[in-house]
C-alpha cells in the first residue's frame, strides 16, 4: 500500500494554500470563498503569513477566478478599515464570497475588534488572521505582549472572542487542520456566519509540518435553501389568510438569499404592502406599487402608519432592531401577530411570532403557492397606494429644483445624486444624519444599490466598504457618502483606492460636526453639548466660529481627484463628472445646516434613548416629560 502523500510547508504557507481551494455553491453556481487577503505586516506576521503570501505568488497575481491557485494580497492602511472593506465585499457578494485580513500582534490585532463586531452584528463573513505571541514562549514577555498575572495563555487576541462567531488559537501545526475546517464551515453557514478568528502565534506560523495532500484539495461548502416545515407553513398561511391589514417587513435576509424576485411575485399576487428595514431597502424597486419605503424610527409616513394599524406583520429576514420597531412602540394594533420567516431560529422566534425557519426565497415561494388566489381588500390596497403617491410628492419637494446658485441642503445633495445615478450605482453609508435621510428619501432602483451598514452604524465604514464593493462589482459605480465627522474617523483607505486604481466616488458633506448626534442631544435635553466642530467660546463651550479645516485639501493630499462644489449647480456638474471619471474622485460640498426632511412630526417613530430622570436645566426637564409619554406606549409582544 502506498504511503499517503504529504507536502512539507510552514503553517502559514499551508493556510494560504488551503484558502485558495475553498468554494461555496448555491443554486448550482460555484463561488470562491476566500477571494483575497488584506494585510498590514509587523513582527507578528511578516515572516509567517507575509512570507507565505509572497511565496505563493500573491504579490504578482491579482486574479480571483474560481480556478486560481493563488490567494491575492491587498495592502491596507488601517486594520479596522481592512475589515470594513472585506465586509463590504462579502455583502455585495451575497455572503457567498469573503476576504481574509491579517495583522501583527498588539495594536494591529486589537484594531480588528470594531470591524469584527460590525461583521458579526450584520451576519457577514470575514476571516481574521491576527498574529499572536509565541506559543513556545522563548522570551516572556515579547514586544507588545499583554501580561495577565492570573492567566498565562491570554493575549490581546482574546478581545476578539466575544465579537467572533468562531475563535481558535492555533498553538501547534497539526491543530490548523480542524481549526481551518471549522472556520470555513462558519463562514459559509448563513445562520452562523460573521467574523471568524484564527489567532496564529508568530513562531507557529513559521514552523514546518508534513501536511496531507487532501488538505489542499478543492473543497465545496454548499449553502442550502432549507424549506419551511409543513406544519409551521400551514399555521403561517392560516394567519395570513385571516389578516385584514397585513404588512411585510423586508430585512437584509431578502438580499442575502437573492429573494427579491420571490418577494416581488408574492407582493404582486397578494397585494400586501412591503416596508423595508435599512438592510432590506431595495428588496422591491422604489416604483413597485407595493413598496411603501423604510419602516421604523427613520421610516416613511406611509410605512409607519401601516405598521401602527397592521393586524399581522410578516417579517422576512429581519432582526427586528429597535429602529425597526420604534423601541417596541410602532406595532400598536390590539392583538397584532407576527409571522417571522428567517433562516435563523434565533430571529424567527422574536416578538412572540409564529416561527417559519427557512431560506427567505424558499419560504416566500412556499407561502405564495399556499396563498394562491388570496389578496388583500381592494380598499386597503387603494389606500396605501394613495399614501405612497403622496409620500413620493413629498420626496420630490425635498429634492426640489432650487436656485442653482444657492448652497444645497443635505436632502438636495441626495436629490442631485438621485438625478445622476442609474440602476447600476451603489450608494454606501453607515452613520450620522444621512442614514435617516436615505431611508426616508432614497429611491432604490436595484437589489444591491442601497448599502447601509446600520446594524453597528460604524463611523468610518463607508470609504473602505466602497473599496470592497468595487472589488466585488468592478463594473458598478460606487459612491461613499460621508459627513465630516465620519471622514475624520477613517480617511486612510483613500490611499489604497489611489494605489490600486479602484475607482470609487466619495461625496464629502461638510456640516461642521456631528449633525445626527447634535439633533439627538437637543431632543434628549443635552443641548447639543460637544457635538459641533467649533472653537471654544468665552464660556468654555464649543459655540465659537467653525474650525478652519479643509477636508477637500486633505483628500487631495491623499491622492484623490477633488471636485469642489459651492452651489446646487456646481454640485450637479461635479457629481456627473465624478461618475464619468476613471480615477478615485471626491466631491466636496458644504451644506446648509438647517434642513427639513418630509414626514415629521406625524411620521416620527420613537427611539428609546434614556433621558435624565432628575435635572435642573429646563431642556432636560422637558425632554424627560416627553420620554415618559413615549415609554407609556411601549409594549411586549408575547
Amino acid at each position: 500500500m502506498n504511503a499517503p502523500t504529504t507536502r512539507r510547508l510552514t503553517v502559514a504557507q499551508a493556510l494560504v494554500e488551503f484558502l485558495a481551494h475553498q468554494y461555496t455553491e448555491r443554486d448550482g453556481r460555484r463561488h470562491r470563498l476566500i477571494n483575497a487577503c488584506w494585510g498590514i505586516f509587523g513582527h507578528g506576521n511578516v515572516a509567517g503569513l507575509g512570507q507565505a503570501l509572497l511565496e505563493s505568488g500573491a504579490a504578482s497575481h491579482q486574479g480571483t477566478s474560481p480556478g486560481s491557485p493563488v490567494l491575492p494580497y491587498l495592502q491596507g492602511r488601517n486594520e479596522q478599515a481592512m475589515v470594513h472593506a472585506a465586509v463590504g465585499y462579502a455583502r455585495q457578494r451575497d455572503r457567498l464570497g469573503a476576504q481574509a485580513v491579517t495583522t501583527s500582534i498588539g495594536p494591529g490585532a486589537t484594531n480588528l475588534v470594531t470591524g469584527a463586531a460590525l461583521a458579526t452584528v450584520n451576519r457577514l463573513p470575514v476571516l481574521l488572521l491576527p498574529g499572536d505571541i509565541f506559543a513556545t514562549r522563548p522570551a516572556d514577555p515579547v514586544l507588545q505582549q499583554l501580561e495577565v498575572p492570573s492567566a498565562g495563555d491570554v493575549s490581546v487576541n482574546d478581545a476578539l472572542r466575544p465579537v467572533s462567531r468562531y475563535f481558535d488559537r492555533v498553538t501547534r501545526p497539526e491543530a490548523l487542520i480542524p481549526a481551518a475546517l471549522q472556520a470555513m464551515r462558519v463562514l459559509a453557514d448563513p445562520v452562523d456566519t460573521g467574523a471568524v478568528t484564527l489567532a496564529l502565534p508568530q513562531d507557529v506560523q513559521a514552523e514546518a509540518y508534513d501536511w496531507p495532500e487532501e488538505f489542499f484539495a478543492d473543497r465545496v461548502w454548499r449553502v442550502p435553501r432549507p424549506a419551511p416545515d409543513a406544519d409551521a407553513l400551514a399555521e403561517a398561511v392560516r394567519a395570513l389568510r385571516g389578516a385584514r391589514r397585513p404588512l411585510v417587513v423586508a430585512g437584509g435576509g431578502v438580499h442575502h438569499s437573492e429573494a427579491e424576485d420571490a418577494l416581488c411575485a408574492f407582493a404582486d399576487a397578494t397585494g400586501i404592502p412591503v416596508a423595508s428595514t435599512q438592510a432590506g431597502k431595495g428588496s422591491l424597486r422604489h416604483d413597485h406599487p407595493a413598496d411603501v419605503g423604510g419602516i421604523g424610527h427613520t421610516g416613511t409616513a406611509t410605512a409607519d402608519a401601516l405598521a401602527r394599524e397592521a393586524d399581522l406583520v410578516l417579517g422576512v429576514g429581519t432582526r427586528y432592531t429597535d429602529f425597526t420597531t420604534a423601541s417596541s412602540t410602532l406595532f400598536a394594533a390590539p392583538g397584532v401577530r407576527f409571522v417571522n420567516l428567517n433562516i435563523a431560529s434565533f430571529d424567527a422566534h422574536k416578538l412572540g411570532g409564529l416561527s417559519l425557519v427557512a431560506d427567505a426565497r424558499a419560504g416566500l415561494e412556499a407561502l405564495a403557492k399556499e396563498l394562491s388566489g388570496e389578496r388583500v381588500d381592494a380598499e386597503y390596497e387603494a389606500a396605501y397606494r394613495e399614501a405612497k403617491a403622496g409620500w413620493e410628492r413629498r420626496v420630490d419637494a425635498a429634492y426640489g429644483a432650487p436656485d442653482p446658485s444657492v448652497r444645497p441642503s443635505q436632502t438636495q445633495v441626495l436629490g442631485a445624486l438621485d438625478a445622476v445615478v442609474d440602476d447600476t450605482d451603489v450608494i454606501i453609508n453607515a452613520a450620522g444624519s444621512l442614514p435617516g435621510d436615505l431611508h426616508k428619501l432614497w429611491r432604490a432602483r436595484s437589489r444591491r444599490q442601497y448599502h447601509l451598514e446600520y446594524g453597528y452604524s460604524c463611523m468610518g465604514y463607508e470609504i473602505p466598504a466602497a473599496i470592497g464593493v468595487r472589488l466585488a462589482a468592478p463594473d458598478r459605480p460606487v459612491w461613499a457618502l460621508v459627513g465630516d465627522g465620519t471622514y475624520l474617523m477613517n480617511p486612510t483607505e483613500l490611499v489604497t483606492a489611489v494605489q490600486e486604481g479602484i475607482h470609487i466616488n466619495v461625496v464629502l458633506v461638510q456640516n461642521h460636526g456631528y449633525a445626527s448626534i447634535g439633533g439627538l442631544s437637543q431632543a434628549t435635553g443635552g443641548e447639543r453639548f460637544g457635538t459641533d466642530y467649533r472653537f471654544r467660546a468665552a464660556d468654555g463651550t464649543y459655540t465659537g466660529a467653525p474650525l478652519p479645516v479643509d477636508l477637500a485639501a486633505n483628500a487631495a493630499s491623499l491622492g484623490m481627484q477633488v471636485l469642489r462644489a459651492s452651489t446646487v449647480g456646481e454640485l450637479r456638474a461635479a457629481l456627473a463628472e465624478a461618475r464619468g471619471a476613471n480615477r478615485p474622485t471626491c466631491v466636496y460640498v458644504e451644506t446648509e445646516t438647517a434642513d427639513t426632511v418630509p414626514g415629521a412630526p406625524e411620521a416620527q417613530a420613537w427611539w428609546d434613548v434614556p433621558v435624565a430622570e432628575t435635572a435642573t436645566r429646563p431642556a432636560a426637564v422637558a425632554a424627560r416629560e416627553a420620554y415618559d409619554r413615549h415609554t407609556a406606549g411601549r409594549r411586549r409582544h408575547l
